[in-house]
């Protein structure tokens, strides 16, 4: 029993502090709801109010239905806020920790699977999109929970194993975009356990089609609507391709070169660039991590070459060359959404299939330290172990003051999350109910769903763009208040010649949170 409790308290601690990592303040951090987050808000509202639940929703480039769908189950029993908004992303965030967990204790040891659950918890990168209400959010809790009961059924010959990873495995095919690549993992996989283990298909054949027969059945329904609207499968991918002559301009070669270099470099030296995935320009992962992911990966290569020329030239079969296999396979294989496409790359959000196994890759380090130095008395264990947990905790408050301190208070994160739209929401909430209200947003964009997302029900709120002024029907000038998303002189002057009585007020928190006003 105390054995146990030292593995469970520890793995326990980390999941409590992720989620706390992943929904404190979240209100207020990130300081604003981006439009892709609106979108999905208003398609659960929509959804709501119809009844129309889909499994894929066409708007914005098109996106895979359960997760505005999950947002729809958290409105309706919880009302319509930041925390519901953000809480699937929340959630899936922290599964991930668990499932990194479970994943790297099934193919290693209890000690990866604690380290690297530990590192996916307190990671920069995890925990700022747990905190951002995108669908991607589910791709990895999908891929270690899906692969953890693969390695269990594997191991344990359980049909049942494999049922439940093909069904957690079909779900990936509501999630996200990058997950379509991801059955190349298990393809390839197999294709190396053929070779590699003796008399694999005589003895797994009626589990892979198990696995592959439960994870058909949950993917049924997105297949049937990709086959009535394959406009739908294409999505965006097309204009994005790094195969597509707009982007490649004639060098597909070099291009892709390209392409795959920042997906590489972004870990460990120059990062993504975009301030709502990142902390630009610094990498994806700390020092500390940084340094133990290449170190890792390059030991997995390493270990994974040596066991397979062991394998071919001498016929001696090591256990772990598969498992290193896997690791290489699964990095590779979900870098390819973010290195085939040619825009915006190093991209973190398109390569966050890879986020669980690049800390598994980082646990494969301290692991290593901890055994290569056991052998050198009592008194290098314990100063090994020492270092190991100070290295940890110096992660662990690197990432969290870097994100909750220094990145939360960053005025270009503020403008990035349109931290204005949020400051209008909060300004509707002190108005009087009955006072009507105008929102001047700019042309073609999605800057007004997140006020539509938290005043849906309000009669009162209406939109219009710069071109529509002369639509607006207001009887009730003088109890009417105009609000500008941004300083639009034209159109302020617009509704001023109509209703002189109305005087301009700017309504200033800082200058990513300032809009306009015009009320008598």
């Amino acid at each position: 029993m105390a054995k146990n409790l030292k593995i469970i308290i520890p793995i326990f601690l980390i999941v409590v502090f992720g989620f706390f990592l992943r929904i404190y303040n979240i209100e207020n951090v990130p300081p604003g709801i981006y439009p892709d987050e609106a979108v999905n808000g208003e398609d659960a509202i929509r959804a709501l109010n119809t009844g129309n639940f889909q499994w894929f929703y066409p708007v914005n480039t098109g996106r895979e239905g359960l997760f505005m769908n999950l947002i729809a189950f958290c409105f309706y029993f919880f009302g319509t806020s930041i925390l519901t908004l953000k809480l699937p992303a929340i959630i899936f965030s922290t599964l991930s920790i668990w499932g990194t967990y479970l994943l790297a204790k099934e193919m290693f040891d209890r000690r990866i699977g604690i380290i690297s659950s530990f590192l996916v918890a307190f990671s920069f990168w995890s925990i700022n999109f747990g905190r951002i209400s995108f669908r991607a959010n589910m791709l990895p809790a999908i891929l270690v929970f899906s692969f953890y009961f693969i390695f269990k059924g594997l191991r344990t010959k359980k049909w049942w194993d494999f049922i439940i990873g093909g069904i957690i495995f079909g779900f990936g095919m509501h999630s996200y975009i990058a997950w379509r690549i991801s059955p190349a993992i298990p393809i390839i996989f197999i294709i190396f356990l053929v070779f590699f283990r003796k008399k694999f298909i005589k003895e797994y054949w009626k589990f892979m089609l198990i696995f592959l027969c439960s994870a058909f059945i949950i993917a049924i329904p997105m297949f049937y609507t990709f086959y009535n609207h394959p406009e739908y499968f294409e999505s965006r991918s097309d204009s994005v391709s790094i195969f597509s002559p707009a982007r490649n301009k004639g060098n597909l070669i070099g291009t892709f070169l390209r392409s795959l270099s920042l997906s590489l470099i972004k870990y460990n030296f120059v990062g993504d660039m975009n301030w709502r995935h990142n902390f630009p320009p610094y990498p994806l992962l700390d020092p500390l991590s940084g340094i133990a992911f290449l170190f890792g990966i390059i030991l997995s290569f390493i270990k994974f070459f040596n066991r397979l020329h062991e394998l071919t030239f001498k016929k001696i079969r090591h256990k772990d060359l598969e498992k290193y296999a896997f690791l290489i396979i699964w990095f590779f294989v979900m870098l390819i959404p973010e290195f085939l496409t040619a825009e915006g790359n190093p991209h973190a959000l398109r390569s966050i299939g890879t986020l669980p196994v690049v800390f598994i890759f980082s646990a494969l380090t301290f692991d290593f330290l901890l055994k290569k130095l056991r052998n050198y008395g009592y008194f290098s264990r314990k100063l090994t172990f020492g270092l190991i947990v100070i290295f940890l905790t110096f992660i662990g408050i690197f990432n969290t003051v870097k994100y909750h301190v220094v990145w939360a208070q960053k005025e270009r994160v503020a403008f990035s999350f349109d931290k204005n739209v949020t400051e209008i929401s909060r300004f509707i909430k002190t108005l009087p109910q009955e006072q009507e209200k105008f929102i001047i947003t700019t042309y073609n964009t999605l800057i007004k769903l997140p006020i539509y997302i938290f005043h849906s029900q309000d009669p009162t709120i209406k939109y219009f763009y710069p071109n529509e002024l002369d639509k607006i029907d207001s009887k009730k000038s003088d109890n009417s208040i105009f609000i500008f998303i941004e300083k639009n002189v034209d159109s302020i002057n617009q509704i001023k010649n109509r209703f002189p009585v109305l005087k301009l007020e700017e309504i200033r928190n800082d200058p990513a949170g300032t809009f306009y006003i015009l009320k008598k």
